[in-house]
C-alpha cells in the first residue's frame, strides 16, 4: 500500500492505495461519491466516468490512484449539487439532454474542461471533447445544445431563469438513485 495526498472536490485528503486501485473505486468505494459511473467494465471506452483531474477530463476506471499524488480532483458531486446545480447541469435540464442519466455525469465533466478551455466551441469542438464519452439512449443533438446553452449561461448573456427555471433539484434527484439523500 502506498499513501497518496490528493485533494477531491475541494477536500485534502491522504488514502491508501495498492498499486492497481483506480480512482473510480476510490470515488465510489471509499469516498461514497456515487455520481461517477461505470459502464465499460474498466476499459476506459464509454466516458461515464470521467472526471476532471488537474483541469483535464480523465477517465476515473483507468487511472490509477497511485499516480495521483498531489492531484487535485473534481466529481460531479464537486461541481453543483441538487441545490445549488452548475449553470452546466441546469443547461443539460433545459435542453433535454438527460435522457436515463447514467452518461450525464461524465458528459458534463468532460464538458466543463472544454467550456474552461473555450467558453463559446462550436458543434465540431463539443464533439471533439466528448469523443470518449458516448450515450446509448440518443443522438448528441440535445447534449450538443446543452452545452452551448451552457457556455451562454457562463459567459453572462442569458440565464436558466429566462428559460423558467427554478431550480434542477428535482430532475437531478430522479437522475440519481444511487446517490445518498
Amino acid at each position: 500500500m502506498q499513501k497518496v495526498t490528493l485533494k477531491v472536490n475541494g477536500v485534502q485528503r491522504q488514502v491508501d492505495a495498492g498499486p492497481e486501485m483506480v480512482l473510480i473505486d476510490l470515488l465510489r468505494e471509499d469516498l461514497r461519491l456515487t455520481g461517477t459511473k461505470q459502464s465499460c467494465d474498466r476499459k476506459g471506452q464509454c466516458g461515464a466516468c470521467t472526471v476532471i483531474v488537474n483541469g483535464k477530463a480523465v477517465r476515473s476506471c483507468i487511472t490509477k490512484v497511485s499516480t495521483l499524488e498531489g492531484a487535485d480532483i473534481i466529481s460531479i458531486e464537486g461541481l453543483g449539487t441538487p441545490e445549488n446545480p452548475h449553470l452546466l447541469q441546469e443547461a443539460f435540464v433545459l435542453a433535454g439532454a438527460v435522457q436515463c442519466g447514467f452518461c450525464t455525469p461524465g458528459m458534463i465533466m468532460a464538458a466543463k474542461v472544454l467550456l474552461d478551455q473555450n467558453p463559446n466551441p462550436d458543434a465540431a469542438a463539443i464533439k471533439r471533447a466528448l469523443a470518449r464519452n458516448l450515450c446509448r439512449c440518443t443522438g448528441y443533438k440535445k447534449i450538443i445544445e446543452a452545452i452551448q446553452l451552457a457556455g451562454r449561461f457562463m459567459r453572462g448573456e442569458t440565464t436558466p431563469r429566462k428559460y423558467g427555471l427554478k431550480s434542477a433539484r428535482k430532475c437531478w434527484e430522479s437522475r440519481t438513485p444511487d446517490r445518498p439523500r
